[in-house]
């Protein structure tokens, strides 16, 4: 039996955090669920308390891990020069087979891969764009963590929807477009590097990235951004930018 089919981790109305394992990719602010303090105390199903949904929190079991990320994974974006699949592996690996590789992930979700895109010009960045993904707040994920036997079912048909203010600008179905498969990534990224238990790994976007948009596109303060995969739900985040800070990523 899978230690969980729809994985969520949420803070109650007192700021305590919890994990819970739901029936859908659609958790309700407010519900009142089943909740464990721990993954371990959810996996071995001790411990529960009956808790209420006030914020979504990211569905990985543990805090302040890295973020893996690889570019040009899907064909029409590679043709071009940002939501994106995203996969928690589920214990430390290193040197995997890509055979091996699928054993050691724990689940499936989505991630939103912010840039700003002013640190990314030549003059700014220095060919490096790590500055430009890491401020505090970006690569949100969620909403929720689906285990690999239930989004095995849904995968052959995905599709990846993304929606500034409502309108479309990714639209792309995984089995045609993707280059590289979980497997084959983490397979390639664990030669040689340990990469931790519970780390999140984003696996490319699709066509359709702003700044590659005539006219250029960017992300404005206030704007809404739905990133949609089948199977997984929809991550919903609003874009806020801090006072004094330039109006557009």
């Amino acid at each position: 039996m899978a230690e969980f089919k729809y994985l969520i981790h949420f803070a109650d109305e007192n700021g305590d955090r919890f994990f819970a394992d739901i029936d859908s990719t659609e958790p309700l602010t407010g519900a009142q669920i089943n909740a464990y303090r721990s993954f371990e105390d959810l996996k071995e199903r001790k411990n529960g308390v009956i808790r209420a949904i006030a914020k979504l929190l990211p569905p990985v079991p543990v805090h302040d891990l890295p973020i893996y990320c690889v570019g040009l994974n899907y064909k029409s974006h590679a043709k071009e020069a940002n939501g994106e699949l995203c996969f928690v592996t589920s214990r430390e690996c290193r040197d995997l087979s890509i055979e091996e590789a699928p054993s050691c992930i724990l689940g499936y979700t989505i991630g939103n891969d912010l840039s700003c895109r002013f640190f990314q010009l030549p003059e700014q960045s220095g060919g490096q764009f790590f500055y430009a993904k890491a401020f505090d707040r970006f690569a949100p994920v969620g909403p929720v963590l689906v285990h690999p036997s239930v989004w095995h079912k849904a995968e052959k048909t995905a599709r990846l929807v993304t929606r500034v203010n409502g309108h479309v600008k990714q639209d792309s179905h995984l089995s045609t477009d993707m280059i590289n498969t979980p497997a084959r990534i983490l397979s390639w990224m664990s030669q040689g590097t340990t990469i931790p238990a519970y780390t999140i790994l984003m696996t490319g976007t699709p066509a359709g990235v702003g700044a590659f948009q005539t006219p250029r596109q960017f992300l404005k303060d206030k704007d809404s951004v739905d990133v949609e995969i089948t199977g997984l739900g929809v991550l919903q985040n609003r874009v806020a930018f801090e006072e004094g800070q330039d109006n557009m990523l």
